[in-house]
């Protein structure tokens, strides 16, 4: 099987290495960019033909939920997974509205991240289990109010 080819865009330096060596570290993933902004991520794209993208929310310029609406309506095919310090209700439901096929926190670890990754690819929606947390504890709501439950 061919590795999944994954474009790493995040404004943090530090964060970036630390990723593209997780990454590295594993046979059946290879990276094949970083960006730093929402603008190079769009761009990049079309040149790298990423399978992957793991897009930060706060970035300079062009945020990941919209850099995320963007290259998904030019490549449908591309799965993005947001990675983010943010646990921000708001946000989460910006990035599932943009498209993002998952949402873990930059604090998980490499079993988890791998894990979300090879979901994602073989067709499910993931969050970190804190994520999780929040969007079914704010769907209860949402039926508790409507009386569903």
């Amino acid at each position: 099987m061919d590795p999944i080819r994954i474009l790493i865009a995040d404004d943090h330096p530090l964060f970036r290495n630390g990723m593209h060596g997780l990454l590295d570290s594993v046979a059946e993933t290879t990276v094949v960019g970083e960006t730093t902004t929402g603008e190079e991520a769009i761009a990049q794209v079309e040149t790298l033909r990423p399978h992957m993208i793991l897009m930060d929310i706060k970035m300079p310029g062009i945020n990941g939920i919209e850099a995320t609406r963007a290259i998904l309506a030019a490549h449908p095919g591309i799965k993005i997974l947001m990675v983010t310090m943010l646990e921000d209700d708001e946000l989460v439901f910006a990035a599932m509205r943009a498209g993002a096929h998952g949402y873990v926190l930059k604090g998980a670890n490499q079993a988890e991240i791998m894990r979300a990754i090879h979901a994602i690819i073989n067709g499910e929606a993931i969050f970190g289990l804190g994520i999780a947390r929040r969007v079914l504890r704010f769907f209860w709501l949402i039926a508790i109010v409507r009386g569903i439950v």
